[in-house]
């Protein structure tokens, strides 16, 4: 039987899971790599054109919540885009399988597997895979970004367009979920790098004990699990980008480490006395307040001032509220394409409820409503309550407000069509019981 052309990627804690798993691949495709330890994929990714992955969700003892699978999966989906995720998982554990399914994995296989299933999904990942490579050379050429109208936003990317030109550091300053991860990867797409890695480092899901090892690699042996040579995430980034985000989470005693590599412009690896040289453009982010965690001296002011070469600040939605419908048209049709759903659209009067939420979480907050709406939603049209924008203490005590009589006369058609049953009512338009009952009072719908 003729193998087929293909790299297949095992990652588990469990030598027999490994050892079963590549003979039984091995006979079909034609390169097997099998990893003991999530902290490889990294460099086997970077040094290989890797298929498809095959990839546990749990590898400390004590932990058997997957996140661990999930925060591989987006690293790989981040590295690699064109590589196909299948999780493994036990029976038990299905939930958080298919919450990976919905942020990138192809499918998931329970263990103990049957052999013929196995072979069976990795054949159609292999055949995903083939089509994603040919997707990601259009993408990366043709990746769309929302930017907007708003005078601060249009500041921003004006910003990003001259500093992209260059090789500048950039940090990128931003509430949560404003969008910094996008304007990081538009500035890497937009610069002579943009043929290179885009590599991003979630500083702040780092503990102190990973910090050197994930950042700068190690050699076999520096440390107990170090069983091969692995390259940190700045070589991995070598000639293109690293996007260091939430920066101001280091703590202060791995901040000189971190200053060092970008004073020098060279890394050591953990168990190395070599120096690599590095090539690596700087790209930082932090939404906390970096310049009085520098006052209070939690944050050094020497690493400040390598960082932030070029500074840009991104508007939070409260700040510009003229791109809130549009953007969300935007983001309504990108999840529609990615879930392959056409002739997706919002309820005429939905704008004004889109335009008054306060949207705290801002973007981040914005595509996770509208993701939810998409797949609850009964039919391709997303109303208010499938969006779950009602609920919140923010409306203009104004009559002349037609928002407010817009939300009056919702909740008095609910109540009608439930003969004032409460419950009802509240669970139709996305309110809470409490909540409802303050509406209620608030436009005297008491006799309703």
């Amino acid at each position: 039987m003729r193998k087929k052309q293909a790299q297949i990627l095992v990652v588990d804690d469990q030598e027999e899971i490994l050892f079963s798993a590549k003979m039984i691949l091995k006979k079909h495709f034609e390169t097997i790599f099998t990893a003991n330890s999530p902290k490889k994929i990294i460099s086997i990714l970077t040094e290989n054109d890797i298929n498809v992955v095959l990839l546990d969700m749990n590898y400390r003892i004590g932990f058997e919540d997957g996140r661990e699978g999930i925060h591989w999966l987006k690293e790989i989906k981040t590295l690699s885009p064109q590589t196909v995720v299948i999780l493994m998982t036990a029976f038990g554990k299905i939930d958080t399988a298919v919450e990976g399914i919905k942020i990138g994995a192809f499918d998931y296989v329970l263990k103990p597997w049957h052999n013929e299933k196995l072979l069976e999904t990795i054949d159609k990942a292999v055949a995903e895979s083939r089509k994603n490579t040919k997707k990601v050379v259009v993408e990366k050429a043709d990746k769309r970004y929302f930017a907007g109208t708003s005078a601060k936003i249009k500041q921003a990317y004006s910003m990003a367009e001259k500093v992209a030109r260059t090789d500048a550091n950039v940090l990128i300053l931003g509430e949560n979920g404003t969008g910094k991860y996008v304007f990081a990867e538009f500035i890497h797409q937009n610069s002579e790098r943009k043929n290179q890695p885009f590599v991003h480092v979630d500083l702040g899901s780092l503990s102190d004990n990973l910090f050197e090892s994930e950042l700068f690699g190690y050699t076999k042996g520096a440390f107990t699990d170090a069983k091969i040579d692995t390259a940190g995430r700045f070589e991995t980034a070598q000639n293109g980008t690293i996007f260091l985000d939430e920066i101001g989470n280091i703590p202060l005693h791995l901040q000189s480490k971190l200053l060092h590599v970008l004073q020098t412009k060279t890394v050591t690896r953990l168990g190395e006395s070599k120096a690599r040289p590095l090539n690596v453009r700087i790209i930082a982010a932090t939404n906390s307040d970096i310049k009085a965690e520098v006052k209070n001296k939690t944050f050094r002011e020497d690493l400040l001032y390598r960082i932030n070469t070029m500074e840009i600040n991104l508007p939070s939605l409260r700040e510009r509220k003229d791109d809130i419908v549009p953007m969300a048209h935007f983001i309504l049709e990108q999840i529609a394409e990615k879930y392959n759903h056409e002739n997706w659209r919002f309820e005429d009067n939905v704008a004004p409820y889109l335009e008054k939420y306060p949207w705290k979480g801002n973007i981040r907050e914005m595509e996770n409503k509208i993701e939810r709406a998409l797949i609850l939603a009964d039919n391709n049209t997303i109303s208010v309550q499938d969006l779950d924008i009602l609920d919140f203490e923010d409306i203009q005590e104004n009559d002349d407000n037609p928002l407010s009589e817009m939300e009056k006369s919702a909740i008095e058609k609910a109540l009608f069509k439930h003969n004032g049953n409460i419950s009802k009512t509240a669970e139709e338009l996305g309110l809470s019981r409490a909540a409802l009952y303050r509406r209620i009072e608030k436009y005297d719908l008491k006799n309703t």
